[in-house]
């Protein structure tokens, strides 16, 4: 797996992120739904990797910088022929990486709280990720988020 800065003009990512967010929808309520969209992941402070094996996508994550020591995952999201082959772990682990070289102290996401994403959930929970309040503007007490940090 070659996990690569960029890709967000590459149709199988353009394809994979459009996926992302129709089961964003599908999943939450809109205004519950937090992703961000090519627009929001091209952003100053938003830093975007694909992942691939050869031609082929694999999936895709991001790092958006909320303040010098804290930074939020975002849009991870694994190609559906590819699940539970390690894309997401993979991703999850070169963030990491990134997050700790940048010297952030503390790394945190939100995701939804349905069975949908029991897989993201149970991933980040393997990597340390714990359950946590609302963070960097997320509105606290909304049933549809789940939000997870770790200290680095």
């Amino acid at each position: 797996m070659d996990i690569r800065e960029g890709g967000l003009d590459a149709p199988q990512i353009i394809d994979l992120l459009e996926l992302h967010a129709e089961a964003m929808r599908a999943n939450s309520p809109r205004d519950s739904c937090h992703f961000l969209d090519l627009a929001g992941l091209r952003q100053k402070g938003v830093t975007f990797w694909s992942a691939w094996d050869g031609d082929t996508a694999l999936g895709c994550g991001a790092l958006k910088e909320l303040d010098a020591g804290h930074g939020e995952i975002k849009s991870m999201r694994t190609a559906p022929g590819h699940l539970r082959r390690g894309v997401g772990a993979g991703l999850l682990s070169h963030i990491l990486s990134v997050a700790r070289d940048r010297g952030y102290t503390r790394l945190s996401l939100e995701t939804g709280s349905g069975e949908a994403f029991d897989p993201a959930r149970h991933l980040y929970r393997m990597f340390g990720f714990n359950d946590c309040g609302a963070f960097g503007g997320y509105a606290e007490g909304d049933p549809f988020s789940r939000f997870m940090t770790r200290t680095l």
